[in-house]
């Protein structure tokens, strides 16, 4: 059992990213630990998997200032002596510049690449990762790792979606379902049905491709409203992929956009 300690986090996060003596964390800084520990645990215990075999290539996407990556590859990937390497993705490359400076600071021998693209290019991303990682992808970064991980048969997705808008194809099916059937217009509800509708399609383009899909809390609501993770692994189980992918159409079906409407 793999358990990333809060404290430990939070010590890090400071020496690498503010290392001035007697300044704090933010309060933001310390809710942030919170999620990055649990996912260090969550990407942990994916580590140990037998499946999960040495080399092992870990991509921290939408990485921000990479705190996924650096701190998987100095409290996990080091001390398991994994023959391993970490790629972080961030399209910012102020972010990306504030990682690389963070990587010296680590002092670890796992190899760590900081990359300024758009997880949209495909030269960004490693041909066969071996787990993909991603906290707090926002909006339609999401549904682009989702892709990258079923076009790359990564063997593990961990992944922590953040905001949804209109700017999530989902979304906009969902919206169009939602007049169809008569959801009422009244924001809490009309909300929470896009909602759930982005992320059963989300859970189930990852099944009917042959991931083994859960959807947890990563942490509990008061640390963040955006607490859901999708863990999948690659299993490829035929029956499962089949009945997935009926659902899946059926959902697309529902929310078919008409072609004056565009999409």
């Amino acid at each position: 059992m793999v358990s990333i300690e809060i404290p430990v986090v939070e010590s890090w996060l400071h020496a690498i990213y503010i290392g001035v003596e007697g300044a704090r964390l933010r309060l933001e800084d310390r809710r942030k630990a919170v999620e990055v520990a649990a996912m260090l645990s969550e990407i942990g215990r994916a580590l140990n998997r037998r499946a999960i075999r040495s080399p092992v290539t870990l991509v921290d996407a939408a990485a921000g200032k990479s705190y996924l990556g650096l701190l998987s590859a100095k409290l996990l990937l080091e001390p398991m002596r994994r023959h391993a390497e970490v790629l972080t993705i961030e399209r910012d490359p102020r972010r990306v510049e504030l990682s690389r400076q963070a990587v010296l600071l680590l002092n670890t021998p796992v190899p760590i690449h900081c990359r300024a693209a758009d997880l949209a290019l495909e030269p960004a991303w490693p041909e066969r990762p071996t787990i993909i990682a991603a906290l707090h992808a926002c909006g339609p970064a999401a549904d682009e790792i989702i892709a990258q991980t079923i076009a790359r048969r990564a063997r593990m997705l961990l992944l922590v979606p953040c905001c949804t808008g209109k700017s999530v194809a989902a979304a906009r099916r969902a919206e169009k379902a939602a007049a169809k059937l008569g959801v009422p217009r009244h924001a809490p509800v009309r909300r929470r049905f896009v909602q759930a509708w982005v992320d059963a399609e989300r859970t189930l383009r990852l099944e009917a491709a042959g991931y083994e899909t859960e959807v947890v809390e990563l942490v509990a609501p008061t640390v963040t409203p955006h607490n859901l993770l999708w863990r999948a692994r690659l299993v490829s189980e035929r029956a499962r992929m089949t009945s997935a992918a009926a659902a899946l159409d059926t959902m697309l079906a529902a929310g078919a956009v008409d072609s004056h409407d565009g999409e």
